[in-house]
């Protein structure tokens, strides 16, 4: 029977599509979460049949040897609201099953099963999280469970959720109560869970101990023949198996004709056979139960819609199987650890090892990537070249570095983000440990379904966001390779005062105008040794600086002379350097024998012969040396600020807004609030527009004035008119029926229309402007700035990404060249800050909770010593650009190309 409630009797079939999700368990391996239907009862009698003795008495308090026909159909046939129930599928088979039955309206009894062969994956804690989500958005706010006392798992899956579960114990039986709202414990739990399963599927591809070579061929000129040379040569720390059905052996190792004759368990299997013959690999790789592809082969999404189809459904059943896909069209994953040396690529040699990690979509791009490190002399701990990245992400990449012993210092070349609130949360939190330097290519364009709600943002503002985030944006590739080399290398300045040493006042000179342009500031006058003098000299000129209190960094800018070799003054700076301890305190950059990277007379050398932390970089410019240290420096500086906190303001009402938005926006198509809406929505979010009234005639505007309450403004309806510069469509200070009456006639005569806006005064204040808009790269944005002309023209806004700390939302009042106005410049009274950080708090509430916002203005906002008052806003509600970075755990979807 199916579930009834005021609206009638509930389709079983007819289920929330958006409840499906792949996840990654506590192993690193997937599977696929949906509603259940009533056809997958077949299903649960197999997997009841699986359960052993002790499962069913744990989870049935019983025996129970089979499951009734009337049970049968009771829990494969919900409503999907008062009984809700979800599987977890792997492959076609069901291995645990989550339910909840609402009791009252407020609370449902929840329970669970899993298989006994796949207990311990963490697919309780899973199924919680989702069944949670799907009670409250059905209007719970509860859970209950009776568990038995001796189910010691069951019960430490609900302590362990976050939850605040209140227990009581009667004859055997826990009866376990918690409020299912998230909470900032449950949330931190739940990111770290997610956190510990994505790096694990991200070691386990990293980490295998066995790798196949699927279309390993005997032809030097395919790619097949390169990724199996390129393992070998690697000295690939496990066993490697050619796949090549009409060869006996390749590169002289055992060949099979199919991966699943291959003997022994794969952990890896590297795909190079056409796009055509892909489908028919995935299903072997399946049965044989590999952990991770490796797609290399090209022809998918990159080669039109019929390539995208046939790589969304790869990813799929890839998924629905346990398994992660790397690519396709990728160039592969390269790991230098001693013990792995993985190197799945199509690059010919493994890197020098190091301590950096990088990620790259472009495999095209990813050999000159690696050449390019090579050269310059940064070694690497991880390469991962994601293709088209139809599976793993930049995101996953960093879940893992985030933990990874061997990776200090992380990479990136971004085409795209797939989820860009999840990378704005993970790469804030690897930052503060460990930098991040990225290329972000594509920067002027604007995905399609962004176009209509994008606004343009000034490089210096993307700048900031990217800051935020503790991100260093570069450029281009060579400012990556600067700027890596610095972190990898050298340690983290104290503060932005640099000395200058060199033996060229010419080249002293253009690092110290390069320092100013960057924001470094020179702690002592540039020192010049002149071009004569010997090394000593230049080593003791050097240690006197890195001596000196006022000092945070160094720049050696060197021109060898003549007669000595430059040798010899690099050996000198070396030493000079290491004789003050093993780990240097001070970063130091050089501009020696106009070398790239880290020539070797400057090198500190580990016990493998590579350069290691402590070497100097050089650079074959002045201006390159500074603009890579400068961005170290501006790093550190964030590193040292407070980090601040997601503050969510009292008075919020979360559920309702919520409601309210999914009715008004239940057609799919964009909508501009009404007013009533939007204050209603606003109010919600405890920020209230100063008290209106529209009116369609003279006395109608001379009553609303006298409910109001003098003094007040008329506005045109219009808003094009209210938002002149002239104030053509506005008439203020109104204090008397006469002056209201006579504006109402004159506003008519401007607009040609009857409605006009009669509005209280608000106090007299600075008029400020806060809105929400999306970003191709950031996601939803929370922008602030002075409202006028010059403002809008000169773009003196700043920018902070959602979700925002106490700290952002400070930082980001204060930031417009013109928000001096707010603090008393020159005398005047100070704004209220706190008010306005408080606005600008909630803004970001609303827009965390609802991403269907896809704009939002609030203009004008007087900021004055009394507070902040909005006296006019306007809402757009639209499709959400990507799903938000909310709610339960899953991988991002691939129903839906992401690009």
């Amino acid at each position: 029977m199916t579930g009834t409630t005021g609206e009638g009797t509930r389709d079983p079939f007819d289920y929330p599509r958006q409840w499906e999700a792949d996840v990654v368990l506590s192993d690193g391996g997937t599977v696929h979460v949906r509603p259940i239907v009533p056809t997958d009862a077949d299903k649960l009698v197999a997997l009841h049949a699986r359960l052993s003795d002790r499962t069913r008495y744990l989870r049935y308090f019983g025996a129970y040897p089979r499951i009734p026909a009337r049970d049968l159909e009771r829990f494969s046939t919900v409503d999907h609201h008062d009984r809700v129930a979800f599987v977890a599928l792997l492959g076609d088979d069901v291995v645990a099953v989550g339910r909840y039955e609402r009791l009252d309206a407020d609370s449902a009894e929840v329970a669970f099963v899993v298989d006994d062969a796949h207990q311990g994956r963490g697919l309780g804690s899973i199924l919680l999280e989702h069944l949670a989500a799907a009670a409250r958005e059905c209007g719970l706010r509860r859970f209950v469970a009776e568990v038995l006392a001796e189910n010691a798992t069951m019960v430490r899956v609900f302590r362990d959720a976050g939850y605040q579960v209140s227990r009581a114990f009667e004859e055997g039986v826990v009866h376990l109560e918690f409020d299912i709202d998230p909470t900032e414990e449950s949330l931190a739990v739940a990111r770290a869970r997610e956190q510990a399963a994505e790096a694990r599927s991200v070691h386990n591809l990293l980490h295998p101990r066995s790798v196949a070579v699927i279309g390993a061929s005997t032809d030097p000129t395919k790619i097949g023949y390169a990724v199996l040379t390129n393992l070998l040569a690697a000295d690939f720390s496990g066993p490697v198996y050619p796949v090549n059905p009409e060869h006996a052996s390749v590169r002289g190792v055992r060949a099979y004709k199919s991966v699943l004759e291959i003997p022994d368990p794969v952990d890896l299997a590297v795909v190079a056979v056409p796009a055509d013959q892909v489908e028919a690999v995935l299903d072997g790789a399946l049965a044989k139960g590999v952990k991770t592809l490796v797609i290399v082969s090209a022809g998918f999404a990159e080669a039109g819609p019929h390539g995208l189809h046939a790589e969304l459904r790869l990813v799929g059943e890839a998924r629905a199987h346990g398994m992660r896909v790397v690519g396709p069209n990728a160039l592969g994953v390269i790991n230098t650890d001693p013990g792995v040396r993985l190197n799945a690529t199509l690059a010919p040699r493994l890197p020098k090892r190091g301590r950096t990690g990088f990620f790259c979509q472009s495999g095209a791009l990813g050999t000159a990537i690696l050449a390019d490190a090579e050269a310059r002399g940064l070694g690497l701990s991880t390469f991962v070249s994601a293709g088209n990245r139809a599976d793993v992400s930049g995101n996953d990449i960093l879940q893992y570095w985030e933990t990874d012993p061997n990776t200090d210092v992380v990479l990136l070349y971004l085409e795209s983000f797939g989820n860009p609130r999840k990378f704005a949360r993970l790469a804030r939190r690897l930052a503060r440990s460990k930098p991040i330097v990225a290329v972000k290519s594509g920067r002027h364009a604007v995905r399609p379904q962004l176009a209509a709600t994008s606004t343009e943002i000034d490089e210096s503002s993307v700048q900031a966001l990217f800051e935020q985030a503790g991100v260093v944006r570069v450029d281009s590739l060579a400012q990556l390779f600067d700027t890596a080399l610095v972190f990898a290398h050298q340690p983290l300045p104290a503060g932005a005062r640099i000395g200058i040493v060199g033996n060229s006042s010419a080249i002293g000179l253009l690092a110290a105008d390069t320092a100013r342009a960057q924001g470094l500031r020179l702690g002592i006058e540039p020192v010049d040794i002149g071009p004569q003098a010997p090394p000593e000299e230049f080593a003791k000129a050097v240690g006197e600086a890195l001596d000196s209190p006022e000092v945070d960094a160094l720049v050696a800018v060197f021109a060898p002379p003549v007669a000595i070799p430059g040798t010899a003054y690099a050996r000198a700076l070396r030493e000079t350097v290491q004789a003050r301890g093993r780990t240097p305190e001070k970063p130091i950059v050089s501009t020696f024998l106009a070398a790239e990277g880290v020539p070797a007379e400057l090198a500190v050398l580990g016990k493998d012969g590579e350069p290691v932390f402590g070497s100097i970089p050089s650079y074959p410019s002045p201006e390159r040396a500074v603009n890579a240290l400068a961005r170290v420096v501006r790093y550190a500086a964030w590193r040292q600020r407070p980090q601040g906190t997601i503050v969510r303001p009292g008075g919020i009402h979360t559920e309702q807004a919520q409601g309210m938005v999914r009715e008004l926006f239940r057609q799919g198509e964009s909508h501009r609030l009404s007013d009533d809406e939007l204050v209603r929505l606003l109010r919600c979010y405890g920020i209230d527009v100063v008290p209106f009234r529209v009116v369609a005639s003279e006395d109608k505007a001379a009553a609303a004035a006298a409910e109001l309450g003098y003094p007040v403004t008329l506005k045109a309806y219009d808003d094009r008119l209210r938002g002149r510069p002239d104030l053509a469509g506005v008439r203020l200070d109104l204090t008397s029926e006469d002056s209201v009456r006579t504006s109402y006639r004159d506003l008519r005569e401007v607009s040609g229309a009857d409605q006009v806006y009669v509005q209280r005064m608000a106090p007299k204040g600075l008029s400020c402007v806060i809105g929400l808009q999306d970003d191709p790269s950031f996601g939803t944005l929370v922008s602030f700035g002075l409202s006028g002309v010059v403002s809008k023209l000169l773009g003196d806004q700043a920018f902070r990404a959602v979700p925002l700390t106490d700290v952002d939302a400070a930082t980001l009042v204060r930031e417009p060249k013109t928000a001096p106005l707010l603090t008393g410049y020159r005398g005047d009274e100070p704004a209220d800050l706190a008010a306005l950080q408080d606005l600008v708090l909630r803004v970001a509430a609303l827009a965390e909770d609802n991403p269907e916002v896809r704009s939002l203005t609030l203009d004008p906002v007087l900021a004055s010593p009394e507070g902040v008052f909005v006296t006019n806003a306007r809402i757009v509600l639209g499709p959400p650009p990507s799903r938000p970075d909310t709610g339960p755990r899953r991988l991002r979807q691939i129903n839906a190309y992401v690009d």
